[in-house]
């Protein structure tokens, strides 16, 4: 089930978090982040009138997605970066689809124009799902991020609502 995150999620959307801090490049954050820094965050974006969904089975929180400022500056307001992680066990379900597609679709009824995904590479799941949803790749940096002794390109997809 689909439904809007609260700060009451934070433990279980952190769980699923902290496994790509932990284990992956895919977030280049490399401590644990802790329930009540997760609860800040959704908070935040809450705050800024923008979604944060949650896809829930059985009380179990299996994924979730949002978006937040792509940055601060006023004239990028009509731009968002997306953010988007399953559960390590519950990939390849079309869950991820479900709820970029929600979340695609709210950002649209808010009068969004532009949907920023920044992918750690390699990362063929998160750069399929997000040209299956119409993301055009528009760049990538080199060498930016330095996580498990190596050296990690970004590359960034927009889609243009």
């Amino acid at each position: 089930m689909l439904r809007p995150a609260t700060p009451a999620d934070a433990a279980a959307i952190a769980e699923i978090y902290n496994h790509y801090v932990l284990h992956t490049i895919i977030t280049f954050e490399e401590e644990a982040v802790t329930e009540s820094e997760m609860a800040a965050r959704i908070t935040e974006v809450l705050g800024l009138d923008l979604p944060w969904f949650v896809w829930e089975e059985k009380g179990r929180v299996l994924g979730y997605a949002y978006a937040g400022r792509w940055k601060s500056r006023c004239a990028y307001r009509y731009s968002v970066e997306s953010s988007i992680y399953l559960a390590k066990d519950t990939t390849g379900r079309g869950l991820g689809t479900k709820l970029y597609v929600a979340l695609i679709d709210t950002l649209r009824t808010k009068g969004i124009h532009s949907i920023i995904g920044g992918i750690a590479l390699p990362n063929d799941a998160s750069i399929g799902i997000s040209e299956k949803l119409g993301f055009q790749k528009i760049g990538q940096f080199k060498e930016v991020g330095w996580k498990f002794e190596k050296w990690i390109d970004v590359g960034y997809w927009e889609l243009i609502l």
